[in-house]
This record gives structure tokens, C-alpha cells and sequence, in this order.
């Protein structure tokens, strides 16, 4: 078999790097140069300067490192996007430049992408659920039916922007998060906004509002932990209910922000309560770094062939599952559940129950011990005193959902009705999309947002649709979250079948109805969540 070498180009915001790698998966070289501003954010321009300036000086120092020569280099890889449109335009020059005067062909990659591959060449793992956080990035990524899905991501500004806006404003430096990090180690707890919304996290709030407890004199070390255990419990929970859906037995965290070791610890934490395997690569293979990039051009050129150099034009906004992944082994392994147990959820365990000699099943919010007491108890108990009136309510929108038996605050646990009968996913059609969506528009006509519309939270039943499961659920007369709530649903229906997800919403939504939703649906899809 050919041994193939690639030298691969990053420089998507203020890292530029250089890597060189095999077809074997041996990392020959690793050059990199990162801008550390000296006041405010990165600059477009100011990182375009620094990759101009270095990419040239990289390029021969990867190639000392590796002890080849230039003739020895198959293919020339560049991140392609997303990013920092400047930045992104220099390393695509560069990349070029360097196929053209040495005759080799070139390929373009997507960055985030790379990071996960990269992490699984590390680590060995073959098909988990990766959570990918960056200064520009934050996502919950995991492969079904040929591609990789994007199950959660941020609705504004990522997690590493977070910390390091953060710490510019508070004159804590950039970057922020090795600061925030220390700095948490001696604080205790306040009271800051958790904000998840169905598959999806927020930063912006939580971050205002910690800048608002700086401003108040709140002592830095306890907004620093606050801040960090907030943000992160927000990811781990996400992630931890895409591991629950997709059942995969592998979790992998990747990106810069893996640094942290608080983040490590939670969600190793969470993979170790459901059976799954903790994967992290190497350090310095989780920041930025053209080896990724390297890799992941050998893997798409052996796929797909190398691109024309019309082809290769940046694209800013590039989106994960925008590209057709081939080469995964999609095997994953079911964790098998002890007897007593229907279910076992990211937020609950569901298990076998009876009321005055009815069938009945018991949600039991078990505490999650990646997060902190003060936060697990306080999400805990709202959610659960906000599910017992959801389930009334939505039934009296119109929509049928499981008989209350018992509430039990202390232990945060909901008694009520067995549901019998078959999981939507497992039937759906066009006519039960259509059903789907007019009965969530009963919900949201009532401003109930369920928070977790899944294939797996509505049944049929006597051919009744049961809504279940309204943990993630609240109140809200917002298009947005009515729209965000709809999402999450065409999130689900995407990793069952994307072939057949688009038709399946698109009766959904025409079930549903409402225009303006529609055209908010639309809104929140092309803003591309990339902060670059």
C-alpha cells in the first residue's frame, strides 16, 4: 500500500499552523504560531497580518521537523472554513500558492471536522459523541446516516468567547479561560441564569450577567466559579442527552477550551454514569493546529479526490453537516438496562411503577454528580415542579399527555400514567408528521414550549398522539423559542433518516401552520452560529 503524506494549513482565527501527516496516521510534523492581541478581541485583520506573516516562515519549519523534502509531499490541505474571513482568504492563498509552484493537488477541508478526527486518530475512539468547544465554537457533534450532525450548539456567542470576553472586560487578560480557571479554584457559589433550550445553550445572558456581579463588587473568585461551573454543566447536559439519544458508547471532548480540567472532570464525570468510554486527545492536538487539517485532507482525498483550484474558494460559514462523511463505522453498542428500568434518560431515570392498581411509571430526576450541589438542586426541582403544570396545561390546549398521579418535590420525582403503545419514531409517515405538528401548535398557541420534541417523547396510543417528557419544558410567548422548540425536532428527525427528515418536517410544519414561525425557523437557521 502507497503511503500518502499531506502538509496541512490552519489559520481559521488567531492560530496558524503547519502539520504534516501520513495515510498511516503518524504525525511527521507540528509548526504553529498563535496572536495573543494586546487589548480587545482578534481582529480580522490584525490575524490576517499574523498568518501572512508566519504561514511562510511555518511551511520550511514542518518540513526541517519531518526530515522530508519538498518532492515528498502528496497533498497540500487548508481549512476551508468556518472563520475569520481575512484569515481564512491568507491560507487559502498560501495553500495554493504552494500546490501551484510545487505541482501537487490540494484539498479543502472544514475546520471542525478536523478537530474531531484528529481527536478520534489520538485517542482510538471510532464513532462517539463529541463535544467541540473553541473561542469561535461550541457544538455537540455526532455521525448518523452519512454525515456529521450537528445535535446541539450555541444560539449566540460560543464558550471560549464567552470566557474570554469576559476576561477582557474585567482586565482579567486574554485569554480568559486559563484565568477564569485558576481564579475558580477559590470561589463558592453564586446564583447565575442556566439557560438550555432543547438541544441548544446560550451564553450571552450568563455572561452578562456575570459582568453585572463584577460591576456590583461580587468577589472575581466566586463569579469565576460560578461562571465555569454554569457554562459547563450547560455543555455536559446537552452532550450527555445526545449520548442518551443517539445510544453511542463513546464520548470525546475536543477543541481549545478542552484545556480546562473542571470540563474534563464533568464530563468524563457524566460518560462514567452512563456506561460510555471518556476520550480526549492529546493537548496540544486540541487547540487549532494544521495537523487536523492535514489528516483530515488525506481522508477526503482518498474519498473523494482532490479539488480543482476553483473549488477551493473559503467558506466562512461552513457548516459541519455540510459534508458527506464516508469512511465512519457506524457500529455502537446498546448499554443494557437493569429490569426495573423503562428507561434511562439524560435527566431522569423512568422506572416501572403502579397507583391504586394502575399502571403507572415513575420520572426520577436523579442527581447528576458532574454538577455542583447548589445548581443540580436548583435545576432539579424547577424542572420538576414546571412539569407537573405543563402536563396540565398542554392538556388543556388540547394536546394528550401522561395522567398526573404524585408530585414529590424532595426527591424531585413525577408518579404518573404508563403510556402503552408505539414510540413515533418508530412508525412515523407523512399523516403523523402533519398530526405532530398540529398538536404543537396547540402547545405553543397556549405559550407552552415542550423543550425536547423528539421521535422518542411522542407515541401513539390507540391512535392518539401522547406528548411526553416535557422536562426540558417552559412558558414562553417568543417566536424564537417556539421556532428553537420546532428545531429540535427536525434535529431528531434528522438522525433517524435525513433523507427522510426533510419531508417528514416539512408536513410537520405544514400541520403546524403559522407562517410567522415558519419565517422564524428560516431566520434562526441562516444565521449560521459561527461567532468568526
Amino acid at each position: 500500500m502507497i503511503i500518502l503524506i499531506s502538509l496541512g494549513i490552519e489559520g481559521t482565527a488567531e492560530k496558524t499552523g503547519v502539520g504534516i501527516v501520513d495515510s498511516d496516521g503518524n504525525i511527521l510534523a507540528m509548526a504553529g504560531k498563535q496572536l495573543f492581541p494586546e487589548e480587545g478581541g482578534i481582529h480580522p485583520r490584525l490575524a490576517a497580518e499574523h498568518h501572512a506573516e508566519w504561514i511562510p516562515k511555518l511551511i520550511p519549519q514542518a518540513i526541517e521537523e519531518s526530515g522530508l523534502s519538498y518532492d515528498d509531499i502528496d497533498l497540500i490541505s487548508f481549512s476551508q472554513g468556518p472563520g475569520l474571513g481575512p484569515a481564512l482568504r491568507i491560507v487559502a492563498t498560501s495553500a495554493r500558492s504552494l500546490a501551484l509552484s510545487l505541482n501537487k493537488p490540494i484539498i479543502g477541508v472544514n475546520h471542525c471536522i478536523g478537530h474531531v478526527e484528529v481527536g478520534k486518530l489520538d485517542t482510538g475512539a471510532v464513532n462517539p459523541v463529541s463535544l467541540y468547544v473553541s473561542g469561535g465554537n461550541s457544538q455537540v457533534i455526532a455521525y448518523e446516516s452519512g454525515r456529521y450532525r450537528i445535535f446541539g450548539e450555541t444560539l449566540d456567542i460560543a464558550i471560549g468567547n464567552c470566557l474570554d470576553h469576559f476576561g477582557r472586560e474585567t482586565g482579567l487578560g486574554h485569554p480568559g479561560g486559563p484565568v477564569i480557571e485558576k481564579l475558580a479554584k477559590q470561589g463558592s457559589y453564586i446564583d447565575l441564569p442556566y439557560v438550555v433550550k432543547g438541544m441548544d445553550f446560550s451564553f450571552s445572558g450568563l455572561l452578562s450577567a456575570a459582568l453585572r456581579e463584577a460591576q456590583k463588587g461580587t468577589p472575581m473568585e466566586d463569579i469565576c466559579f460560578s461562571l465555569q461551573e454554569t457554562a459547563f454543566a450547560m455543555l455536559v447536559e446537552v452532550t450527555e442527552r445526545a449520548l442518551s439519544h443517539t445510544q453511542k458508547d463513546e464520548v470525546m471532548l475536543c477543541g481549545g477550551v478542552s484545556a480546562n480540567s473542571r470540563l474534563r472532570e464533568m464530563l468524563k464525570t457524566m460518560s462514567e454514569e452512563h456506561g460510555a468510554k471518556f476520550y480526549m486527545p492529546e493537548m496540544k492536538l486540541c487547540g487549532d493546529n494544521g495537523v487536523m487539517i492535514a489528516w483530515l485532507g488525506l481522508l477526503m482525498c482518498n474519498e473523494f479526490g482532490p479539488m480543482k483550484l476553483e473549488e477551493t474558494e473559503i467558506i466562512q460559514k461552513f457548516r459541519t453537516d455540510e459534508v458527506d462523511i464516508p469512511w465512519i463505522d457506524n457500529t455502537k453498542t446498546y448499554l443494557k438496562l437493569s429490569d426495573d428500568l423503562i428507561a434511562k434518560g439524560a435527566e431522569s431515570n423512568i422506572v416501572k411503577s403502579s397507583y391504586l392498581g394502575e399502571k403507572a411509571v415513575l420520572k426520577d430526576r436523579i442527581p447528576k454528580s458532574y454538577r455542583i450541589p447548589e445548581i443540580d438542586n436548583k435545576i432539579r426541582k424547577a424542572r420538576t415542579k414546571e412539569e407537573a403544570k405543563l402536563l396540565s396545561d398542554a392538556k388543556r390546549a388540547g394536546v394528550r399527555t401522561p395522567v398526573l398521579y404524585d408530585i414529590d418535590l424532595e426527591r424531585k420525582s413525577i408518579l404518573m400514567e404508563e403510556i402503552e403503545g408505539d414510540m413515533v419514531k418508530d412508525i412515523l409517515d407523512e399523516d403523523l408528521a402533519f398530526r405532530i405538528g398540529q398538536d404543537i401548535a396547540k402547545l405553543h398557541s397556549a405559550d407552552i414550549i415542550h423543550g425536547d420534541i423528539t421521535t422518542s417523547n411522542i407515541m401513539l396510543q390507540n391512535d392518539n398522539l401522547v406528548f411526553i417528557d416535557f422536562g426540558l419544558g417552559r412558558y414562553s410567548h417568543l417566536d424564537e423559542d417556539k421556532a428553537v422548540d420546532l428545531l429540535v425536532l427536525k434535529k431528531a428527525l434528522q438522525s433517524i433518516d435525513y433523507n427522510l427528515a426533510i419531508k417528514y418536517f416539512d408536513c410537520v410544519l405544514k400541520g403546524y401552520g403559522d407562517e410567522s414561525i415558519l419565517n422564524k425557523i428560516r431566520d434562526v437557521e441562516s444565521r449560521g452560529r459561527y461567532t468568526h
